[in-house]
């Protein structure tokens, strides 16, 4: 045996690395039955397979250019990092996108930019945005919410993301005065870190199932009078990476934990169907959505990927007959998102969201009730100018996802689907998570939010108004061709938004913070003192 050991020993290192190449070889030839480069090419075949393994990291950060990668390129992932960590997020030489382009996007700004006045409660921070438009209070809902930020979080659930990547948004939103949604995986512990929360409900209902899967009300009631910084409900009707289609959990991505907060078996795959069984219809859903507002207090909205407009057409028919309905609407972006998806969906099932929103608001003006709606933009809109245009067509909020997760770390590895998640971003692997600095991505959560929505003020203020809600369609051009003029997005989507008064002290002063209501002498006295955030 000693001989034998000392024989082995003895061998040189490439001796060794033969012998194991003549193994693989041996294994490639005779008993791959799988593969058939490796089969017709033995040993130097994975090299093929060890770059496409690679392929995306290569492309990344060797292969495409500043301005060619999707969703997000490199110049819009380095300006949200770069605001994140509170850094010089700006550029120099002038823009490097080919701004002839077809569809490209223009803002007009006016001859002599807003200017706030002396005795303006913004005086002594001009980038300073007053609050949002009140939700719930056309239909006069007890609990009628106003939110601190024009810019939020958009749905994103505990299971989908990690423990320490919703903790640190929920922080984040905290210290930015914006509200968190919870996505529809349920109201986790990381929720409850100081942040308003709009409570998101599938077609799963986790968090607010019975034994059987169905809707509870009782559990939605407990629920909501256990924890007030609940502010809104939100119920999903599509999404837009899979429209139509629900959505998987993947086992290996469930935990004890987050089985106990959705309420579903360990072990296997967590389905939400296509269709809710709380309702069946249009009306129905209407029926439903004014139960859970009487019930719970609060304003409900609805959240969806645009495409057929039929069923639209019929709710705006309805909510004007019956004045009832969803106090606002979330539109989401068929261009994909935080949701894993076949391509064949992400690619091509629903509208973007600039054709989804324009073809929505249309449905909504011409029955005359834009203003009773709170209109929420959702797809890769984390950038000033994109929210911009979303305002001058229409919004009310814009909601940001994948933007909000760039910030705390994510570098778009593609891999949200798979727990592998390289920056523990959308992994519940302990390992992958434990690189997450809650207290650090939450303040650059902050930061992100800060620095968008001071440089969308800028562009607002540069437009000659002094809040985004005031933009219009004609201050948006967009590009049709090469060998075509400009046109302003009224005549590109044919239709002029309904412009609503704004005032924006009577904003700022009447907003609802920390769950009271301020007299206008009061909330000038705790604005003075910095006692109020928003």
């Amino acid at each position: 045996m000693q001989i034998v050991l000392d024989f082995l020993t003895n061998i040189s290192w490439w001796v060794w690395a033969l012998i194991v190449l003549g193994l693989i070889a041996i294994r490639d030839i005779f008993f791959n039955k799988k593969h058939i480069i490796t089969h017709n090419f033995p040993v130097v075949g994975h090299i093929r397979y060890l770059l496409e393994s690679i392929g995306p990291e290569l492309r990344q950060y060797i292969v495409a250019n500043n301005r060619e990668e999707l969703p997000f390129n490199r110049i819009e992932r380095g300006w949200i990092y770069a605001s994140a960590k509170n850094e010089n997020n700006y550029e120099g030489f002038g823009t490097d996108r080919n701004i002839h382009e077809s569809h490209y996007v223009f803002i007009n700004n006016a001859m002599m930019p807003y200017k706030i006045k002396m005795d303006h409660p913004n005086a002594s921070d001009p980038y300073f945005l007053p609050c949002a438009k009140l939700i719930g209070e056309y239909n006069k809902r007890k609990r009628p919410y106003r939110p601190a930020s024009i810019i939020n979080v958009s749905a994103m659930s505990f299971g989908s993301l990690s423990a320490r990547a919703i903790e640190s948004l929920n922080k984040g939103c905290y210290l930015a005065h914006a509200y968190h949604n919870t996505g529809e995986g349920g109201l986790s512990p990381y929720h409850k870190k100081g942040a308003d929360v709009i409570f998101h409900i599938g077609t799963g209902y986790f968090g607010v199932r019975d034994d059987q899967g169905n809707f509870s009300m009782e559990k939605l009631k407990a629920l909501v009078n256990e924890y007030p910084q609940i502010r809104a409900i939100e119920l999903k009707l599509s999404q837009g990476a899979k429209p139509g289609k629900g959505g998987v959990l993947p086992a290996s991505k469930i935990t004890k934990e987050i089985a106990e907060i959705r309420h579903v078996p360990l072990g296997k795959d967590v389905l939400s169907p296509p269709n809710h069984s709380a309702f069946s219809n249009v009306e129905e859903m209407v029926d439903f959505i004014e139960k859970i507002a009487e019930e719970t207090g609060l304003p409900v909205g609805i959240k969806a990927a645009i495409g057929k407009l039929d069923q639209w057409r019929e709710l705006a028919s309805i909510m004007k007959r019956t004045k009832k309905g969803p106090d606002f609407i979330t539109v989401d972006g068929g261009e994909g998102g935080t949701g894993a998806a076949p391509p064949s969906f992400a690619d091509h099932v629903s509208l973007p969201w600039v054709y989804s929103f324009s073809d929505l608001y249309r449905v909504f003006k011409d029955e005359e009730i834009t203003e009773r709606i709170v209109f929420i933009g959702s797809g890769k809109l984390g950038f000033p100018s994109k929210a911009a245009m979303a305002f001058a067509m229409g919004a009310d909020l814009v909601n940001v996802a994948r933007e909000a997760m760039l910030s705390i770390g994510c570098i778009q590895a593609k891999v949200c689907h798979n727990n592998t998640c390289p920056s523990g971003v959308a992994t519940q692997n302990k390992w992958l998570q434990a690189g997450i600095n809650i207290e650090d991505k939450a303040e650059r959560v902050s930061y992100y939010f800060k620095n968008f929505k001071k440089e969308l003020i800028e562009i607002t203020h540069a437009c000659g108004y002094e809040h985004p809600s005031q933009l219009t369609m004609e201050d948006v051009d967009i590009n049709l061709g090469d060998k075509s003029l400009t046109q302003p997005l009224a005549n590109v989507y044919g239709y002029n938004k309904v412009e609503v008064p704004f005032n924006g002290t009577e904003s700022l002063l009447n907003c609802p913070h920390l769950g009271g209501h301020y007299t206008t002498k009061t909330a000038m006295d705790k604005f003075k003192n910095k006692q109020i955030r928003y």
